[in-house]
């Protein structure tokens, strides 16, 4: 079955030439040119998308309004394809619920492999959901990685916390995930850029952002990722 991608933006140009880039590279496409029209396809479309392309400046509801209603009720990737490229835009976009921003005019070719990407990624974790029980039991094959009051099932993208379970974004899990695999090692926000989003190009503040969003979802009584001013991030969870 194709890849069903569903592009929304008040743009009637912009959505023809996506619509025929996708369309040429074998996706389904659905068209939405208002928020409103968007979250109708998503509750009462034939198909539900498996990855949006979303614009920010919209008449009615933002952008960054309907990302924000998206991620209340499904997971799926979530694109910002947008004019807005200062770096104040992309932290807002990340910060909502964005898997990944970029900027018009776009490298067609980088937006395919940008999307494609994450299609693998979010396919990958809806296998490991579906084939893995919500909580494995101490003798599972699957890995995973203990520290005192977390844990971190790789397999199912699961993070507990004292026992809770954690909602994270996907970036947010690989995040943490990298981190903790490398633990008590100072990393600079390069080279988690370099590892964890590994597209050699984009703004370094999105490592800030998702570090913070990290640390209130987390850190209730205890710290793990401690800021080592000057050079970077280190994650000092006491492994079990």
């Amino acid at each position: 079955m194709k890849d069903h991608v569903l592009i929304v933006d008040d743009n009637i140009e912009i959505i023809e030439l996506l619509e025929d880039i996708l369309e040429n590279e074998g996706f389904e496409v659905s068209k939405a040119e208002s928020g409103e029209d968007a979250l109708e396809l998503l509750k009462h479309g034939e198909r539900k998308p498996n990855l949006i392309l979303l614009d920010i400046m919209m008449p009615n509801m933002s952008g960054y309004e309907l990302c924000s209603q998206i991620r209340r009720e499904w997971d799926l990737p979530i694109l910002f394809l947008s004019a807005k490229g200062k770096a104040v835009d992309k932290v807002v976009g990340f910060e909502i619920g964005a898997d990944d921003y970029i900027t018009k005019p776009f490298d067609t070719e980088e937006l395919l492999a940008r999307i494609r990407a994450h299609l693998r990624r979010y396919e990958r974790i809806r296998k490991h959901t579906e084939e893995m029980p919500e909580k494995e039991s101490s003798n599972s094959p699957i890995t995973v990685l203990k520290f005192k009051d977390l844990e971190i099932h790789k397999e199912t993208y699961s993070v507990y916390v004292s026992n809770e379970k954690i909602e994270l974004s996907t970036k947010e899990f690989q995040l943490l995930t990298f981190l903790a695999e490398n633990a008590g090692i100072v990393f600079t926000r390069e080279q988690i850029y370099d590892r964890v989003w590994g597209y050699g190009y984009g703004s370094l503040n999105t490592v800030t952002v998702h570090i913070k969003n990290l640390r209130e979802k987390l850190e209730m009584n205890r710290q793990f990722i401690k800021t080592q001013w000057g050079t970077g991030y280190v994650f000092i969870g006491e492994k079990l």
